[in-house]
Parts: structure tokens; sequence; C-alpha cells
């Protein structure tokens, strides 16, 4: 074994020991059943996920392992989220409340925060009686499409189109993504309003799996436009 890799076990310690310190330091209030709660939040998105439960073992096993832990009431046992479904969230950022009394947890999304298949738990609205996908922004879908995306990539499941995708190469894809955009455009030409929106959600699509299978992530694309914009304002 190279000491370099002994070197890096030993820095991964010593952040989780000097963020296990932190925890204890943070003074937090917890329930007379040792809980606190947790809010979850998409980090690119800031959309709220869910709201669970944590003890003290759960919060010091999401800062050790960088996945979130909670505590399950009803199962009264801690809960790895996604370990048997593969929808983990990878911890950005912990922040706690004015009060100490509640937790942030801002994470990566893998799949849906949902038990329901929803990527958030907050899909209801008590203004409407059910929130559709047509009220959702398009930075949340953006990430909902990007993590789909990378799951396929990941298990590549029989049937998956864009699993058949990347079987084709990039060439194909690269076609596909000018394809889209022709129909896009004569969406337009035709003032075909909803056609339009529908081809130009094909042409995002597509585009999304030939960035995936170039390596290029979304947050990329969003960090130029984000730098464009600086320099213009």
């Amino acid at each position: 074994m190279s000491s370099d890799t002994d070197t890096s076990k030993t820095t991964d310690s010593t952040v989780n020991i000097k963020a296990i310190e932190l925890l204890k330091n943070a003074n937090l209030k917890f329930s007379d059943e040792g809980l606190i709660p947790v809010v979850t939040q998409d980090s690119s998105s800031r959309e709220i996920l869910m709201l669970a439960y944590a003890n003290l073992e759960a919060i010091e096993k999401t800062l050790e392992t960088g996945q979130a832990h909670y505590y399950s009431r009803s199962r009264q046992e801690l809960w790895h989220k996604g370990a048997s479904s593969g929808h983990v969230q990878d911890i950005q950022d912990i922040r706690f409340d004015c009060d100490a009394d509640t937790l942030l947890y801002s994470v990566e999304q893998t799949g849906a925060a949902c038990h329901t298949g929803e990527y958030s738990c907050f899909y209801r609205s008590l203004n409407h009686s059910e929130a559709t996908s047509s009220t959702r922004k398009i930075g949340e879908m953006m990430t909902v499409l990007e993590q789909t995306i990378d799951s396929r990539y990941t298990e590549m499941p029989e049937g998956s189109y864009v699993a058949k995708l990347h079987e084709r190469g990039q060439g194909y894809i690269a076609q596909k993504v000018v394809e889209e955009a022709g129909e896009t455009i004569v969406a337009a030409l035709l003032d075909n309003h909803e056609e339009m929106a529908e081809e130009a959600a094909d042409l995002l699509f597509h585009l999304g799996v030939l960035l995936k299978e170039k390596g290029v992530g979304w947050q990329e694309v969003a960090n130029v436009l984000a730098d464009r914009h600086s320099k213009k304002s």
C-alpha cells in the first residue's frame, strides 16, 4: 500500500473527527426522544425534498459517510436514505437554524426523494388539488433530467432508450440533437406553440444525453451562463 493512500485515509479521518467535534460544539437542541427535525434540500435547485428526523448517531453517520442518514420513528432504527432503492443523498452542506433545533441537509439527490416516486415529498398543494409538472421550475426539471440520465448510464436497464442511444454512439446521439433542433425550428416557423414546447423538451433531453456521453455536466453549462451574465451586469 502506498504512502499516498495512507495519507488520504488519515486526512479523511481527521476531517470526520473535526466535523463531529463541530457537531458537539453546536449545542443542538434534541427532543426528549433524542431527535431533531431535518429539512432536506436539493443543493442545485434549492427545492425542499423532504422532512425527516435524526438522532445524534444518524448525524454522526451522515458526517462520517457523506450520505444522509436519519432515524426512522416508525421502525425505530437508523435509516440510511437510499440504501435499498439506490436513491441516496450526497451531502453538500449541513446547517442548523438560529434556535439550533432544526437541521438543513443540502444534498445532491439521486433519483426520487419521495417513496411515491415523486422527486420531492412536497408535490401536493393546499392551493391546488395536485401540484402538477407544469408548476415545476426549469432548473428543477433539468436536475431531474440529468439525474435520470445518470441513473440510466449507471444501470443500463434493458429496453432503456438512453441505453440504446449510448449503444449507437456519440455520432448517432449528435444526429438526434440536430434532428430535434430542426423540429423545434419547424414548430416555431409554423407558430405551433404546444408542439414547439414538446420539441424543445426533446431537444434538451437529447442534448443532455450527448453531454453525458462526453462527460459534461449541466452544472458546467450553468457556470458558463453565470459567468457570462456576471460579465455583462
